[in-house]
């Protein structure tokens, strides 16, 4: 049977590529989006169109109660999500002595907070089938800092703080739980930046794939990751 995986923010750049490649792997994908369902049902058609299995469905991450009962009738249909990916974040970039309360609040409601809205009603049928994967998008801000970025950069650190502690509440259940942090990435929150930036900071003087982070976190995902848990997997081109 084929396992079962829910990719929220699944209508953006990495989380499109992400539900792609798990499809791809065989996999039976939930595309989670709040409000680009345009782009959450072109990554559903190009899935269909080589064969696999990708359902969209709508909640909003950052809404606890919304997000229960979104998932709990998932699982009342299917039993059990074995993997989980949490693509969903946003960025609200300010100096820190501009940045206001909303743009503070939105972002750590969307990556952290979503972080337990999307994991705690699915980890406990995890646990009684002894075998899952979860794996959460922090990002290179969280390692080294960025300016403007102080909001997204507490997100992202508050993603490996929660999934190095629970990867330890749940090892002994067969649940690997890990995190990758990209650098520059090709989507569209980095459309902006001009190339000569990411050549000065980037050793590989190019900005990553969607596609070269989706292979990872499908390694992440797989059978052979099975020893790895509580990581933080830098994919930055070389930004150490």
């Amino acid at each position: 049977m084929a396992r079962k995986a829910l990719v929220t923010g699944g209508s953006g750049g990495i989380g499109g590529a992400v539900a792609e490649r798990l499809a791809a792997d065989g996999m039976q994908v939930w595309i989670q989006y709040r409000s680009n369902s345009d782009g959450a049902r072109r990554v559903s058609d190009r899935i269909a169109e080589v064969g696999g299995t990708g359902t969209t469905i709508c909640f909003d991450v950052t809404d606890m109660l919304q997000s229960r009962q979104m998932l709990e009738t998932v699982l009342d249909g299917e039993g059990t999500i074995d993997v989980i990916v949490h693509c969903a974040g946003i960025t609200a970039d300010a100096p820190f002595p501009g940045m206001d309360a909303d743009q503070w609040r939105r972002v750590i409601d969307t990556s952290l907070h979503g972080f337990f809205n999307v994991t705690r009603p699915l980890i406990m049928p995890m646990i009684r089938q002894r075998w899952g994967r979860i794996v959460s998008m922090s990002s290179i801000a969280a390692l080294h800092g960025n300016r403007g970025q102080a909001n997204y950069a507490a997100a992202k650190a508050g993603l490996i703080g929660a999934t190095r502690s629970l990867a330890r509440e749940v090892a002994s259940r067969g649940i690997c739980v890990n995190a990758v942090a990209p650098g520059f990435v090709d989507t569209g929150m980095t459309k902006d930046l001009p190339d000569s930036l990411i050549k000065d900071v980037v050793p590989m003087k190019r900005a990553g794939s969607p596609a070269e982070i989706a292979s990872i976190v499908a390694f992440l995902c797989s059978d052979e990751a099975s020893y790895m848990t509580g990581e933080v997997l830098n994919v930055s081109g070389g930004i150490v």
